[in-house]
């Protein structure tokens, strides 16, 4: 299973990730960039008091391999 983590920068400068529940795992470096540009422009996401989103920084997928024991 493959999972998104999309890395931005907050107001501070520093790392902000946003992981969705749900998200196809064959998703182009293009459709995730152009997501994450309209999250930014949307300017809506903020804790305590500073802006979470303020710019595209990167995005991965991280896969995990299951083994089951029994």
């Amino acid at each position: 299973m493959k999972k998104l983590t999309m890395t931005f920068l907050n107001e501070a400068g520093k790392n902000a990730q946003l992981r969705p529940t749900v998200a196809r795992e064959d998703l182009s470096a293009e459709e995730v960039k152009e997501v994450m540009d309209g999250i930014v422009a949307l300017d809506v996401f903020e804790k305590n008091g500073d802006k979470m989103y303020v710019e595209t920084k990167s995005a991965k997928y991280t896969e995990t391999i299951v083994t089951d024991l029994f």
